[in-house]
C-alpha cells in the first residue's frame, strides 16, 4: 500500500450539511476500497489564488491515506464526476514527506490539547 495525500477545494456556496456529506461521501468511497484513513483536515474557507468558475475562494480539505495504487484513478473520477469540487490533488508520498506529515499531524494534536 502506497501512501497518499489529496487535497480538494469545495464550491464556497455549499452549506455546511452539504459540504459534511461531500468530505463523508469521499471518506466512504476511499474505505469502500480499502484504504486507510490515517488523517483529515478541513482547512475552512480559504482565498483561491485565481477564479475558478468565476469563484475567489473555497472550502479545503484534506485526505491523508494508504491505498492501493489501482484506487486513485477512480477516485480521481468521483471528484471530476461532483459538480461541488472546484479542484483536487492527489499525490503520492515518499518516505520523507510520509515522516514530515507525521510530524506535521503530530504538532496539530498538540496544539489542539493546549
Amino acid at each position: 500500500m502506497n501512501h497518499y495525500e489529496t487535497v480538494f477545494i469545495l464550491n464556497p456556496v455549499l452549506s455546511d450539511e452539504q459540504i459534511k456529506e461531500t468530505v463523508k461521501k469521499f471518506e466512504d468511497y476511499l474505505q469502500s476500497k480499502g484504504a486507510e484513513m490515517i488523517w483529515k483536515e478541513d482547512w475552512g474557507l480559504k482565498k483561491l489564488a485565481y477564479p475558478i468558475d468565476k469563484k475567489k475562494s473555497g472550502f479545503y480539505h484534506l485526505f491523508e491515506f494508504k491505498a492501493d495504487g489501482q484506487v486513485i484513478a477512480p477516485f480521481e473520477l468521483e471528484f471530476r464526476r461532483d459538480d461541488r469540487v472546484l479542484r483536487y490533488l492527489t499525490v503520492r508520498l515518499d518516505k520523507f514527506a510520509a515522516e514530515w506529515a507525521e510530524t506535521r499531524r503530530e504538532r496539530i494534536k498538540e496544539k489542539q490539547s493546549k
